[in-house]
């Protein structure tokens, strides 16, 4: 297939990178502030793990932790260097999309700005998470569909196929944009890009890249199937109903008629049509299986790139306007600026802030009741976790308070080491909420301490139990243990 449709403009390269850049160095300004994240911690314990896979997430985000921290320092700057890079590449490839709908430098910038102000962008790449790299793979998979829309060329489904490959590599949710797109096509075309050979050799490139972790998944009974049923079963009902105000707020609410306005500019023209209808495509399938409201909120952001060439025709006060509100909101509540103490403030509407808090001092609480342990017991007591958050956060500052490494049955702590079966003394418990048929499995428990955060994050009010001892082999506890969410 050949081009068949009108180039693009030029690319506003100095003014975007410059966007991207100014970004680049507020995230990394304030990516020492408050501390590790809940999930960054166990990301950097499976880090030293590495595999094709684990129960609930694939190696990607985990390599790539353990690179950054390798390379940078194991600090909360240096483990999220990477993650920063990612978000400014975000912002340019938002920009370029603008650029596939006929944007000049002017609406280039405009989408690069709205990109880097918008409060899911910022939330994503102060932190690491799947999601942090996640954005960028949907950005890239519209990119190149976009311009396979756009010149019906067929070439660029090898460009789609290995950037899925790639993102099926760190996140399976790159299915739903992808299945949306497809879907979309089929139904309001254009049909032909379907028609062709690229697109096998497209399927197959993602399907090579791939395979290692899907033959992991296979491998072992597909837990991240289980995982997921998990989220769905316990939170899916809360997800539908914080969907859309969720869409609205996660992004910002000042950014509604700039993605309104690309929906219905996308709409308006045959070759994107299909572009514009796989949000809503997509958000009707989030909502089916009760996934959280992220899952779909990307797609927003091609949305606000086709949108910034009618919002450019508004009076330039309004725009300042708009956009200045959005980046104060987007950052109160999606970056570090407030002191510690006054997090509990945007907890409400971001809990991720309040998940970087209190990981140091839960630690020193639990060495305080370890410690109450009489000496000669410790060497075959142990702690015991309930989340992989307070495992991760054991592991990271345990060893300065002379704790032995946590355990835990949850997620792939329970794949990774379980307690030798000689430690039959003593077991200190972290649980976030006693339960008394978890603690069935230990003789003698007494609650001897609790966590007091100066946050209401998940971790404040923490139980610390303090049990004799296991009531059977370890090894013969653990498939009791375990807990996939």
């Amino acid at each position: 297939m050949t081009a068949t449709r009108p180039s693009v403009p030029a690319f506003a390269a100095v003014p975007v990178y410059a966007v991207a850049g100014v970004v680049a160095v507020v995230l990394t300004a304030l990516s020492g502030r408050y501390g590790y994240h809940r999930d960054e911690l166990y990301f950097m314990v499976a880090g030293q793990h590495l595999d094709w896979g684990y129960v609930d997430q694939p190696p990607l985000t985990p390599l790539l932790a353990r690179i950054s921290t390798e390379v940078f320092g194991n600090t909360p700057m240096g483990l999220r260097v990477l993650s920063t890079v990612a978000s400014a590449i975000t912002i340019v490839v938002v920009a370029l999309i603008a650029r596939e709908f006929g944007s000049d430098r002017r609406g280039q910038l405009l989408a690069a700005i709205c990109a880097a102000v918008s409060g899911f962008l910022l939330g994503v790449g102060h932190l690491v998470s799947t999601a942090t790299y996640d954005l960028l793979a949907w950005m890239l998979i519209a990119l190149f569909t976009i311009k396979l829309l756009r010149t019906t060329d067929g070439r660029w489904w090898l460009a789609l196929g290995l950037t899925a490959g790639i993102a099926l590599e760190n996140k399976y949710l790159v299915v739903l944009p992808i299945g949306a797109l497809l879907i979309a096509v089929l139904i309001v075309g254009p049909r032909e890009v379907l028609r062709s050979w690229w697109l096998l050799a497209g399927v197959a490139v993602a399907g090579i890249v791939a395979l290692p972790n899907v033959l992991w998944q296979f491998q072992h009974d597909w837990p991240q199937l289980t995982v997921a049923g998990g989220i769905s079963e316990d939170d899916g009902t809360e997800n539908r109903i914080m969907f859309i105000p969720l869409q609205i707020l996660q992004l910002s609410p000042f950014l509604v008629p700039v993605w309104v306005a690309g929906f219905r500019r996308m709409w308006r023209m045959p070759w994107a049509r299909s572009v514009a209808l796989a949000y809503p495509l997509l958000c009707v399938v989030v909502l089916a299986v009760g996934g959280k409201s992220y899952y779909a909120l990307p797609l927003l952001l091609v949305l606000v790139a086709a949108g910034v060439e009618p919002v450019l025709a508004w009076r330039r006060s309004i725009l300042a306007v708009g956009l200045a509100l959005t980046a104060l909101t987007s950052a109160l509540f999606t970056l570090p600026v407030l002191p510690a103490s006054a997090v509990d403030f945007v907890i409400p509407v971001n809990k991720e802030q309040g998940e970087q808090i209190g990981w140091p001092e839960m630690t020193s609480a639990v060495a305080d009741v370890w410690n109450r342990i009489p000496s000669g017991q410790r060497g075959s007591a142990t702690i015991f976790t309930g989340n992989y958050g307070e495992a991760g956060a054991l592991r990271r500052f345990g060893p300065s308070h002379g704790l032995p490494p946590a355990y835990s049955g949850h997620m792939s702590f329970a794949d990774w080491e379980r307690p030798p079966d000689s430690n039959t003394g003593p077991v200190l418990l972290v649980e976030q909420e006693r339960t008394p048929a978890y603690e069935a499995h230990f003789r003698d428990c007494e609650q001897v301490a609790t966590i007091d955060n100066i946050v209401s994050n998940d971790e404040d009010g923490t139980a610390l139990v303090l049990c004799d001892s296991p009531g059977a082999p370890w090894s013969t506890l653990w498939p009791d243990l375990r807990r996939y969410y």
